[in-house]
């Protein structure tokens, strides 16, 4: 199938200008594309994943990706349906700005005939004047078609209504897209479907400057099966830095989705073939207690997002935490971030028992129920069963990052830390 048709299959296609024109154009030769992402945090999350995907899809298939990180519409702000948005210091957008291009260079192919190219509107725009911007951008759009845009109408309508700042936005954008194809001749823009009105805006400034028509393309907005939206954790947003989310967290939050969400996942979060992803699903229906479907999702997207050594760390520390692995073998980093959300407690060494450590990590409400869970062959120290009530834990206890595992039953476990 072509690029296109593979999209579709995947479910990551939701609006289109034209789809068969665009896939005339790009039936006939490689063409250059672009997908913008503005520095409105100090790191990219899962819905930016989305379109990273869709940018690996074309690249792979020949085309172009031009990766263009918002210096200058970062300053704006794009319009939110909940109300204005909060501007950052200049400084703040342009450290987020080069953060946002270190991360999105690690999942595009920088080399061959069709390398990407990392792009930062700030470069024209940080030059644009206002009379330039109302002369030679402004003439072309028209207040009412700028008024009917969805979340331009919804603002107005509100309370709050919509500043003239956030109101300019789509003339950015749309700017941005008609200097990009003067510049590198780029004929299409993806993105998320709450951006359709600004890529409009940008084939439609082409239009009538240029003659030339052009395409838009956006992804659908990815929910779970039950509709709900997709996305958050526990710590909130799927960051992915990895120092505003473990590779560790990472992993279990995909590890950890809905059966019923498992196949569509894959289609839009990896590039497993259609014969893998239907084989996984047959694996995954037939025992679905051993969650083969998250398992392979979770090592995919963790592998592409974080690397693959990393990865592996991190499934050794699952393994090693759930199925009796060897907790000494697993480096401080890792073991920290697979503990982290675990209930925790600072003790003496050489002086708390295993009966001690299952009390104060909340395991057991006293101690009479914690030396019966010890007697009974129930509680364990980093893996090990423990069978003595008076069991002390030394320093031969301590796991890299100093800390001591205890755990309770199968699951329930808890850090005993020192100080």
């Amino acid at each position: 199938m072509d690029v296109l048709d593979e999209l579709e299959w995947r479910g990551l296609i939701s609006q289109s200008t034209d789809i068969e024109a665009l896939r005339e154009v790009m039936n006939e030769g490689p063409i250059t594309f672009y997908t913008g992402f503005d520095p409105t945090a100090p790191s990219i999350h899962h819905g930016h994943l989305v379109q990273l995907v869709v940018m690996r899809h074309l690249q792979n298939a020949g085309h172009r990706p031009l990766a263009l990180v918002g210096g200058a519409t970062g300053l704006i702000g794009d319009p939110r349906m909940s109300g204005e948005r909060t501007l950052n210091e200049s400084e703040v957008v342009a450290q987020w700005a080069a953060k946002l291009r270190d991360q999105i260079s690690r999942f595009l192919d920088f080399e061959g005939e069709a390398a990407a190219r990392m792009v930062n509107n700030y470069e024209w725009t940080g030059e644009l004047t206002a009379i330039s911007l109302l002369r030679e951008i402004g003439k072309y759009f028209r207040l009412g078609t700028m008024i009917a845009k969805d979340t331009v109408a919804r603002r107005l309508a509100s309370d709050e209504g919509i500043s003239f700042t956030e109101f300019s936005y789509q003339l950015l954008q749309g700017n941005d897209f008609l200097e990009l194809y003067r510049r590198y001749g780029c004929v299409l823009e993806t993105g998320g479907n709450d951006q359709w009105g600004n890529l409009i805006a940008g084939t439609d400034l082409i239009r009538k400057a240029e003659g030339v028509t052009v395409h838009a393309l956006t992804t659908p907005l990815i929910t779970k099966a039950d509709g709900t939206k997709f996305g958050k954790s526990e710590g909130g947003a799927i960051w992915l830095d990895a120092e505003m989310m473990s590779p560790y967290a990472f992993y279990q939050f995909w590890v950890n989705v809905e059966d019923s969400d498992v196949e569509r996942f894959l289609k839009v979060f990896t590039f497993l073939s259609r014969e893998e992803i239907e084989e996984v699903v047959k694996e995954s229906t037939a025992s679905p207690w051993k969650r083969i479907g998250q398992r392979r999702l979770a090592y995919e997207v963790t592998s592409w997002v974080h690397g693959k050594e990393a990865t592996d760390n991190v499934v050794e520390a699952s393994r090693a935490l759930f199925e009796s692995g060897d907790l000494t073998q697993l480096d401080a980093s890792t073991l920290r971030d697979a503990t982290d959300s675990l209930p925790r407690a600072e003790a003496k060494l050489g002086t708390t028992t295993i009966v001690d450590a299952l009390v104060s990590c909340g395991l057991e409400k006293g101690r009479s129920a914690a030396r019966r869970t010890v007697e009974s062959g129930g509680a364990y120290i980093n893996g090990v069963k423990v069978e003595d009530p008076e069991r002390v834990l030394d320093k031969d206890d301590l796991l890299p990052g100093d800390l001591v595992l205890i755990r309770k039953g199968r699951r329930s476990q808890g850090v005993v830390t020192f100080g």
